[in-house]
């Protein structure tokens, strides 16, 4: 009779057991990828209300009309729609239907599309189109100082450096546009002699902007604002693309060719 107890306690144990790896099962299947939820996702969609192309969805990826957009790579889990870094809880799915919630809280409608010119439409701008300057822009002036007559000139140079910056479109999602950074020559001449001349980038102004902002903004503008004792004083302007975020940073190029950066506003 005494091992009665031991018996009911093993019982219990198994269990108890098998209770976890049900509750471990469960969370395993929940955390998984609906593959045929993004099956049905397959296919143009068309917001109901604007009768507009909203995206374009083939295989792992989801494709925009906007050409300054990035492909981005999406999942369905338990009835949410991942998007980037964003989710996105699923209102309704069917073979041409699909509503989600977007990023403000609003339903988005969507109907899948059955006419071929909309898929002909994605295939003309496979890749996205980055948003930057096509051609060099300079500016140049004389200035006069202790009876000196100094030249000083301005490059602002387009690059092949790309910049990500998030934004959400008219159906609140979020999407990658990218743009093309710029770098800023700045030369000065005294007479024929040449004192300076330097290519700027925005990695130069690590310490007066936030590296978060840095990492989205561009080197938009260089302009000369006055000459005194210290030196030159020029004026650079970093922006986030398409915001009303800048920072307008002060870049003094002293008579000895020293650089000093001030933040003067933002």
């Amino acid at each position: 009779m005494k091992t009665i107890p031991s018996v009911l306690f093993f019982l219990m144990l198994l269990v108890a057991l098998a209770s976890c790896k049900r509750n471990s099962d469960v969370a395993v299947v929940s955390t998984s990828e609906d593959r045929q939820a993004k099956e049905l996702l397959q296919g143009v969609w068309i917001e109901d209300e604007t009768e507009e192309i909203s995206f374009r969805v083939k295989g792992d990826s989801i494709f925009f009309p906007d050409s300054t957009s990035l492909p981005a790579y999406f999942r369905i889990v338990a009835d949410s729609f991942y998007l980037g870094g964003a989710s996105y809880p699923i209102e309704k799915q069917s073979p041409h239907v699909f509503w989600f919630i977007n990023h403000n809280g609003d339903i988005v409608k969507l109907s899948k599309s059955d006419d071929p010119d909309d898929e002909l439409d994605f295939q003309k701008h496979q890749a996205p189109m980055p948003l930057t300057l096509n051609e060099v822009v300079k500016t140049d002036s004389v200035v006069m100082f202790g009876g000196q007559r100094y030249h000083w000139y301005i490059a602002v140079n387009p690059t092949r450096y790309k910049v990500q910056k998030t934004s959400y479109n008219d159906e609140g999602v979020g999407v990658e546009n990218v743009y093309y950074d710029n770098i800023i020559n700045i030369s000065l001449f005294k007479g024929a002699e040449k004192l300076f001349s330097r290519d700027f980038r925005k990695q130069m102004y690590v310490k007066n902007v936030p590296p978060r902002f840095l990492d989205q903004a561009i080197l938009g503008n260089m302009q000369f604002d006055h000459i005194d004792a210290r030196g030159f004083h020029f004026n650079a302007t970093l922006c986030v693309p398409d915001g009303a975020s800048c920072y307008l940073i002060e870049t003094l190029i002293g008579f000895n060719g020293e650089v000093v950066y001030k933040l003067l506003e933002y």
